[in-house]
């Protein structure tokens, strides 16, 4: 069982997910965690307290999701990191879909919050078409972190009852990326 912060913090980043950022108070994490109210209160005294630690679990969830969703080492080619992306991207959308909500239910509250995981995303990307030998690694990157934050976006709204084919995006990420 989780401690009572990692439990109240995940109850906020469900919260977040399920109402936005406008419904994130002390309140709605004690009901949502299912504990007596005040106790959110007591562990973040400020919503600006409560929402810097929620920012720092996500960070801290979206690093074991890299991990659990990572290979053990670089990709061989491009087909495997494009395998690769096309399985990060529907672990985001599916089981995994309301970290997602919250994520960009805080991108859009607070954007420098999410900047430097992006940055992070988007450098990894560069340096593993680098190794790959894919010509103008920096744009390739952008581009292959652009349409996955579309894909995600789109199949959270428009697309949520359809089943995704990670063959059709892994086929994109390798346009994308020239081969």
């Amino acid at each position: 069982m989780p401690d009572r912060r990692t439990q109240l913090l995940d109850a906020a980043l469900a919260v977040v997910a399920d109402k936005g950022m406008k419904g994130l108070t002390h309140r709605a994490v004690d009901a949502e965690a299912q504990v007596a109210q005040g106790t959110t209160s007591n562990y973040y005294r400020s919503r600006a307290t409560l929402v810097g630690a929620v920012l720092e679990r996500l960070l801290e969830l979206d690093s074991a999701l890299l991990a659990e969703q990572g290979p053990a080492g670089p990709p061989k080619d491009v087909e495997e990191l494009a395998n690769q992306l096309a399985s990060l991207v529907l672990a985001l959308a599916g089981r995994h879909a309301d970290l997602t909500r919250a994520r960009l239910a805080l991108s859009l509250d607070k954007p420098e919050s999410v900047t430097a995981g992006h940055f992070r995303l988007v450098g990894g990307l560069r340096q593993a078409l680098a190794a790959l030998g894919v010509p103008d690694p920096e744009a390739r990157a952008r581009d292959v972190a652009d349409y996955g934050d579309g894909v995600l976006l789109h199949l959270l709204t428009v697309r949520r009852d359809e089943d995704p084919d990670p063959k059709a995006i892994a086929a994109a990420v390798r346009r994308l990326v020239g081969n």
